[in-house]
C-alpha cells in the first residue's frame, strides 16, 4: 500500500513540475492583408491550428489577432508563420 502511496505522489509531483514550467501567454499581433470581412476567420483559423494556441480573437477593424497560447508548446515564430502561411503576414505589436 505504501508504494502505491508513494507511486501516486512521485506521479503529482512530475505533473505538477511539468506544468509549472508552462506559462499562459497572450500576445498581440498586427496583421496585413485584412481587406474583408471574411480575413479575420481565416487568420484565427490559422492561428488556432498552431499547437500550443488557446484562443485567438482577431479584428477586421483594428487589424490585430490576439493570442493565447501555451509558450512550452507555440512561439510567436509560430505565430506569425502560420498567419504568413495563410496570406496575412503578422508581427508582434509595438
Amino acid at each position: 500500500m505504501s508504494r502505491l502511496v508513494t507511486a501516486a505522489t512521485v506521479a503529482l509531483s512530475v505533473f505538477g513540475a511539468s506544468a509549472a514550467l508552462a506559462a499562459e501567454k497572450t500576445i498581440t499581433l498586427a496583421v496585413k492583408n485584412m481587406y474583408c470581412a471574411d480575413c479575420p476567420f481565416i487568420v484565427k483559423k490559422s492561428l488556432e491550428g498552431v499547437p500550443g494556441v488557446a484562443k485567438a480573437t482577431v479584428s477586421y477593424k483594428d487589424k490585430t489577432a490576439i493570442v493565447t497560447y501555451d509558450d512550452s508548446v507555440a512561439d510567436v515564430k509560430a505565430l506569425t508563420t502560420a498567419t504568413t502561411k495563410a496570406g496575412y503576414p503578422s508581427a508582434p505589436k509595438s
